[in-house]
């Protein structure tokens, strides 16, 4: 185990032994703890620091380390004048399945993240040692628009075609970050946005907190149908469409060739913006297609390439590609948000996108997503539940449950036995058409994957 593993491991141990001892009492010194569990002072150091970083324990330097004392809490206050100054309750109020924490020996299939083991660990730790050992990186202030190099990578990354540069390129703290600053920049409060259905929960949560009004077009199996953007643009008088062209989520499908091209030409006679966020570029199960916003000179598109799924969650980096007066606008809604992305995040980003391992690892990533996806795939096979279609990208598979069943209720006979998902109707601005579940195969190792299917199919019976 990792010195970070194994001083958890002791730190649970002194937690058990001292949780109820007096204020004062002294701890065995480092080495007695050490001896005793059998680990080296790096170990014991560490498990110390997280019980003091809890309050559990105190060290007093020249002495040694104690137990703390426990401060007095004042008895809980009156809140339910909130009631009342709240009022009624609103959108923003639900807790969403993505955000929920559970417990460590849950299947989290409900999550939109890779686990551990497929992330480069290696390449994050030589690139953060490296950043740490540049006073400019650990103690400057990136500030405004992100590190000119990694502005750079994002630019030539979409290629030569639509001729973006750095000075088009905005760093920020994620893609859920970017999302939110430029719908509040493109769209007025009480506008309509257009978005697919379904699509990304939070940029629906992004719209409703900024006063917008969200207008749904269904997704087909060619991604939309463009006569149908373009009569929504019209009647709507909307001209911001958000959408996921390239493994959406939650059912990780693409629009086709015909239909990206096809959109392009319905947002020039609209005058209208497509917020292309592009969320799992380095989540493609085989060849990604390339973005929309790769073959627009026009500044149409308004580009999102968030790094953090493929890297690492601690990586909260993407880039906001745009040109013109929307560039601007989206420059100053970005203060609204954060001031500026930190650099040590950028700095560690940019090297490892720069790394040789990082294509490796991308094509490895791939191989072992399709592995997963097939193998949950096949043993879904004898659940009566449809998958939507394999998804060529992403994470999750996107099922259709049978009958009437309900997918809240779904989910939570699941949760009662140890497997987690994502309820469908989160994923849709409006009603959903039928009952659905997100189930992600990249957050959990393929050797529950059997367990995780027949818990499903118990929890579709009432």
């Amino acid at each position: 185990m990792s010195d970070g593993s194994s001083g958890a491991a002791v730190a649970d141990a002194l937690r058990r032994t001292y949780r109820h001892r007096p204020p004062g009492t002294r701890l065995p010194s480092t080495r007695a703890i050490a001896a005793e569990h059998g680990v080296g002072p790096v170990t014991v150091q560490t498990a110390l620091r997280i019980l003091v970083a809890e309050g559990l324990v105190e060290t007093r330097p020249g002495s040694g380390t104690y137990v703390a004392a426990t401060p007095q809490r004042a008895t809980s206050g009156d809140t339910a004048w909130q009631s009342t100054a709240l009022g009624e309750a609103g959108v923003l109020d639900d807790v969403l399945s993505g955000t929920r924490s559970v417990a460590p020996e849950a299947m989290s299939m409900h999550r939109g993240y890779l686990s551990p083991e497929l992330l480069p660990g290696s390449l994050l730790r030589a690139a953060v040692t490296r950043a740490s050992r540049d006073p400019a990186v650990l103690l400057g202030a990136e500030m405004n628009t992100g590190v000119p190099q990694l502005r750079s990578w994002f630019a030539r990354e979409l290629g030569d075609r639509a001729g973006y540069d750095a000075a088009d390129v905005l760093v920020t703290g994620g893609g859920q970050t970017a999302v939110s600053v430029t719908l509040r920049a493109l769209a007025a409060s009480g506008e309509a946005v257009v978005m697919e259905a379904p699509t990304y929960w939070g940029a629906i949560l992004a719209a409703r907190a900024h006063g917008l009004r969200i207008v749904p077009i269904a997704r087909t199996p060619d991604g939309i149908d463009p006569a149908d953007l373009d009569a929504t643009l019209e009647a709507h008088h909307a001209r911001v469409f958000y959408a996921q062209p390239t493994f959406a989520n939650p059912t990780g499908q693409s629009w086709s060739t015909a239909v990206r091209a096809e959109v392009m030409r319905v947002l020039a006679a609209r005058k209208a913006f497509l917020i292309e966020d592009d969320w799992a570029r380095d989540l493609a199960i085989g060849d990604p297609p390339h973005p929309v916003a790769a073959d627009d000179p026009d500044g149409h598109v308004v580009y999102i390439r968030s790094l953090t799924k493929g890297m690492s969650p601690s990586i909260r980096v993407a880039g906001l590609i745009s040109r013109g007066a929307a560039h601007r606008r989206i420059t100053t809604s970005r203060w609204a948000s954060e001031l500026f992305t930190p650099g040590l995040a950028q700095h560690v980003a940019l090297d490892v996108l720069s790394a040789p391992g990082w294509p490796r690892h991308v094509a490895n990533l791939g191989r072992t997503l399709r592995h997963r996806r097939d193998e949950l795939a096949a043993l879904l096979a004898d659940v009566p539940v449809e998958i939507d279609r394999l998804p060529g990208g992403g994470l999750s598979l996107w099922l259709r449950l049978p009958g009437r069943v309900a997918a809240r209720d779904v989910v939570r006979r699941a949760s009662a036995l140890g497997l987690e998902l994502s309820p469908g109707d989160e994923w849709f601005p409006a009603e959903p058409p039928a009952d659905f579940v997100r189930m992600s195969f990249a957050a959990t190792p393929p050797s529950r994957y059997r367990e995780a299917a027949h818990i499903l199919a118990a929890s579709l019976i009432g």
